[in-house]
């Protein structure tokens, strides 16, 4: 059964998971036509592979540590970090601790 997204004006808790953090799961917040909010989960050594999202994104490191390979070098992200890509780079994440990062996807975005 699949978790039910936000509705506007929902209060989504977005505060690290400290000690939950294991037991976690990714996980959509929500989903407009513009816009997407992920909780990504990834467990030390977890990878998550080469791939691109449809839109702009941001990658809000909220707790853990993360290696994060783009546009050809790789960057660490560490809780408080934050890392912005344009639509369609190729990116890959693997998580160097137990790591929790808050996606934000912006879907259609055309570039001005």
């Amino acid at each position: 059964m699949s978790l039910p997204h936000a509705a506007p004006g929902d209060l989504i808790d977005v505060r690290p998971l400290g000690s939950a953090l294991r037991e976690a799961n990714t996980r959509a917040f929500f989903k407009s036509d513009r816009v997407e909010v992920i909780r990504v989960v990834l467990l030390a050594g977890e990878t998550n592979t080469e791939h691109h999202a449809p839109g702009e994104i941001t990658f809000q490191c909220m707790e853990g540590s993360v290696n994060f390979t783009a546009l050809g070098k790789a960057s660490i992200l560490r809780a408080g970090h934050m890392l912005y890509l344009t639509s369609n780079e190729l990116h890959t994440i693997e998580a160097i601790e137990d790591s929790c990062l808050l996606l934000t996807i912006q879907i259609g975005h055309e570039a001005r």
